[in-house]
């Protein structure tokens, strides 16, 4: 059978674990073939491994997202070997929590530069090869915490609500360019995301909330991007949040 992605071709950046190295194997299931973007070389190439060998093809991308050249190289390497781009997930981020009294200011420009600015600088670099196409679908991994601010969450919660923010900007910009743009706002996913953070205390927090209820896996986040993607041109799935069915909130 044919994949509903047959013949397109996706972007996933921080593919070389958790969301979206299981995106990845989502969407190169569906036919697609997908570029592969991360820093860790060794976990990608692995991963490209895996896709080849179910049938699919990955070209893995040495990048690291924060630095504007790099990022905008990734994007070109991809749209020059593969032919083309149809779909970007900006997957990659981190989540270094704790208070903002007495907080890490280094944690805080980190969470900016991959959260904010890497999104915006791999963004930026599709757009012109979206709009010659004249077809195109961003997809922008949030957070249950770009729509509710807690306590020793502050400085994440302002980057994803940034990216939600940036995402529904740009839906307005480039919608008649025919190009769509989706927010995935996940709740507690277990991913190696939980282990990035560096306040003993919010890690703590996070350990113990992510023990008290059974949490999202990362194909659960892969398989709401696949439904967003594979909808008709003319059906733009602006926003889904999905959390473990005993998250709060």
């Amino acid at each position: 059978m044919t994949g509903k992605l047959e013949g397109k071709v996706a972007i996933i950046t921080g593919a070389s674990s958790g969301i979206g190295e299981a995106t990845a194997i989502a969407l190169a299931a569906e036919g697609a073939k997908v570029a592969i973007a991360a820093r860790r070389s060794d976990r990608l190439e692995a991963l490209a491994k895996r896709i080849a060998a179910s049938g699919g093809q990955a070209l893995p991308i040495v990048t690291d997202i924060t630095d504007e050249t790099q990022a905008k190289n990734s994007i070109h390497q991809a749209n020059a070997e593969l032919g083309r781009i149809d779909i970007l997930v900006n997957n990659a981020g981190v989540a270094l929590t704790g208070n903002i009294d007495g907080g890490n200011t280094s944690d805080w420009r980190r969470m900016f530069d991959v959260n904010v600015l890497g999104l915006l600088y791999t963004t930026h670099a599709v757009l012109p090869i979206l709009k010659a196409q004249g077809v195109g679908h961003i997809v922008n991994i949030s957070s249950v915490a770009g729509r509710i601010a807690r306590a020793g969450v502050g400085i994440y919660n302002a980057t994803k609500w940034g990216v939600n923010a940036i995402s529904e900007s740009l839906r307005q910009e480039v919608l008649k360019d025919n190009i769509r743009v989706t927010i995935i706002e996940p709740g507690l996913v277990e991913t190696e995301i939980n282990n990035h953070t560096t306040d003993p205390v919010a890690k703590k927090i996070s350990e113990e909330r992510l023990k008290a209820i059974a949490p999202l896996q990362s194909e659960d986040i892969a398989a709401a991007i696949v439904y967003a993607v594979t909808q008709p041109q003319h059906v733009n799935v602006n926003e889904i949040l999905i959390r473990p069915t005993q998250q709060e909130r």
